[in-house]
């Protein structure tokens, strides 16, 4: 059985997203990341607006793979960087609705990353040391994450 505790919730902004169109190893989708906040009992602040973006690629096999790379800045003016790559994929019609932007129960699709953390700071230097695991759920306006640590 594998326990948890809960980092924080991350809510991002992505108004745009670059379609590079049909490469040898997929769709190729590029979205800025311009913003977006993140809350927990240990730590919250803000996702700064760059750099920072996520490197889509739609498989033949219709997974969505995500490769993602943020900064961001604690409420006491503390910065991290913050990558993951994870996956997102779910039946067709399920798929196309979420596509469409329309509202999409997250349990219908499978919707899940890997994130880790890097930081200078002295209080926060916990996040350089674990495996944390996260599911996420696409809003129209952009992608919500719960961000927990493997105990």
């Amino acid at each position: 059985m594998i326990e948890t505790r809960p980092i924080f919730s991350m809510t991002l902004t992505v108004p745009s997203i670059v379609d590079l169109g049909a490469t040898p190893l997929g769709q190729r989708k590029i979205a800025q990341v311009t913003g977006g906040t993140f809350v927990g009992d240990r730590l919250r602040g803000t996702v700064h607006a760059g750099p920072g973006g996520d490197w889509l690629l739609l498989r033949n096999d219709g997974v969505l793979t995500l490769d993602v790379r943020l900064t961001l800045e604690t409420d006491d003016q503390q910065l991290i960087y913050m990558s993951y790559k994870g996956m997102r994929h779910g039946p067709k019609e399920v798929m196309d609705r979420l596509n469409r932007g329309e509202a999409v129960d997250p349990k219908s699709y499978y919707f899940r990353s890997v994130p880790v953390f890097e930081t200078s700071s002295e209080k926060y230097s916990w996040l350089n040391r674990l495996v944390a695991i996260a599911t996420g759920r696409r809003e129209a306006s952009g992608p919500i994450y719960d961000v927990h640590e493997v105990l």
